[in-house]
């Protein structure tokens, strides 16, 4: 077995733009050769979404998105995705060095307000394998007030339900190995608990948890079933983080204090035979320096075990196809899919050409693409250019070396308008993806300068 770490965080920020140094919310300290994790998800709810904002983060980045990744560029993160359904946003940060062992990256939403009809309240998800282990990410933003506690449960059911994937082993998001879920999930204190917020919040100045706990509305429908049964949270042993005065640390007693963000997690611990996957959580806390909203940001750490392929064999399987399953759901990803022959340079607004080998057999589709990015790029949407592999690559007559490759299938690509002002060194990227939109990235070049034309 091997470990991945992964960071949780989810903020609802109120519609305020990040006013505040992000660094803590995401644990990062000035440490020296801090030891950082391999995952950083992260969930917010009320980003702001008029019309305006809306129509800019279809072209670019919101500022939430910006913030965190002029942090995380620094410490050699690269953004796998982000989606966002009015002010739900979700993102996910990996290590570049995990970059080609990442696959079938896809999203999915659902909207819950007013019946369905509108997305101020739902969720968004996204799942991707790595190492060939499913993992599924929701951030949700279920119905709020104390009295709408069957509205909740209804939200919940609505989105295992209604959201479903087009990776055949993880249609849904339970089918998953490992399934993690955050968001202003708004459950309260019981209705019948007959205390008034002076009350209550002289219960969290005595730090008496426990007691307020027993009175979760999340925890009451795990008990019985009708919502998050599935899950597991560790008990919150920090202050409930809403409703709060904007910029301060006092309660608005307008409303009782509760746990609304929460950070949950499902592991499919005996999906496979002679291996039992496990989920170690390392932190559960939330954020008081953050004073931007009534809600106080909630995170949590996380260790997952990830199977090595000789170790599995998948459960009610038939044994003549095992090896085969076993092939596709936990490979080996040690070795590039596709390798890129060295480029020694391009020439800006001209016609390039590259070329690569498949070192595995994994069919092309009409929509694989090869994309130009600068090195050490930020962003899995941060390409320069692109071409479809189907109109931009075609099979060589040379079989490629070394001997170690040589059933494997040599390609010439070319790439017809690298843009002008294109300056200091870029890398090629190659992405596998389905008509359903399932992406996965198959091989990345060494990097290569962009040299100016010279004039005649």
């Amino acid at each position: 077995m091997d470990n991945l770490r992964l960071y949780l965080a989810t903020y609802n920020v109120g519609t305020n733009n990040p006013e505040q140094k992000l660094q803590d919310l995401l644990s990062i300290t000035s440490q020296k050769n801090e030891k950082l994790p391999d995952f950083y998800v992260i969930g917010l709810q009320e980003v702001k979404s008029q019309p305006q904002n809306m129509l800019l983060d279809t072209l670019f980045d919101d500022s939430w998105t910006i913030a965190l990744r002029n942090i995380l560029d620094q410490k050699d993160y690269v953004k796998l995705k982000s989606i966002r359904l009015q002010g739900l946003l979700l993102s996910i940060f990996s290590l570049r060095k995990h970059l080609l062992n990442v696959r079938e990256i896809e999203s999915e939403y659902t909207r819950t307000g007013l019946a369905g009809i509108w997305g101020n309240k739902g969720a968004v998800s996204i799942r991707f394998s790595i190492y060939g282990c499913s993992l599924c990410f929701v951030n949700s933003h279920l119905s709020a007030h104390d009295n709408q506690l069957k509205d909740r449960v209804e939200d919940y059911n609505s989105i295992i339900k209604d959201q479903d994937f087009h990776v055949p082993e993880t249609l849904k998001i339970l089918y998953h190995d490992y399934v993690f879920w955050m968001g202003d999930l708004n459950f309260r204190l019981m209705e019948e608990y007959e205390r008034t917020s002076e009350e209550i919040e002289r219960s969290v100045l005595k730090k008496d948890l426990k007691k307020l706990l027993e009175q979760d509305q999340l925890r009451h429908v795990m008990r019985k079933g009708e919502a998050f049964s599935e899950f597991i949270e560790k008990d919150p042993d920090f202050p409930p983080t809403f409703k709060f005065d904007v910029g301060s640390n006092n309660y608005d007693h307008k409303r009782r204090p509760a746990w609304c963000d929460r950070i949950l997690y499902c592991v499919n611990s005996h999906n496979y035979e002679n291996v039992t996957l496990k989920v170690e959580q390392l932190s559960y806390k939330s954020h008081p320096a953050f004073v931007l909203s009534d809600h106080k940001p909630v995170s949590a750490d996380f260790i997952i075990k990830i199977p090595r392929p000789v170790e599995l064999k998948p459960r009610h399987v038939d044994l003549s196809s095992a090896q085969t399953i076993c092939d596709k759901v936990f490979s080996d990803y040690s070795e590039h899919v596709v390798q890129f022959d060295k480029v020694s340079s391009w020439e800006e607004g001209e016609e390039n050409k590259a070329f690569y080998k498949v070192t595995k057999e994994v069919p092309p589709t009409k929509d694989d693409w090869i994309g130009l990015f600068k090195e050490n790029f930020g962003s899995l949407d941060d390409y320069v250019t692109y071409e479809y592999v189907s109109k931009c690559a075609t099979p060589t007559k040379e079989r490629s070396n070394p001997p170690s490759f040589e059933r494997s299938q040599k390609y010439e690509v070319t790439i017809p308008d690298v843009p002008n002002r294109c300056k200091g060194n870029y890398c090629l990227v190659y992405f596998s993806q389905t008509e359903d939109k399932v992406m996965s990235v198959l091989g990345v070049s060494d990097p290569f300068p962009i040299v100016k034309t010279e004039s005649d």
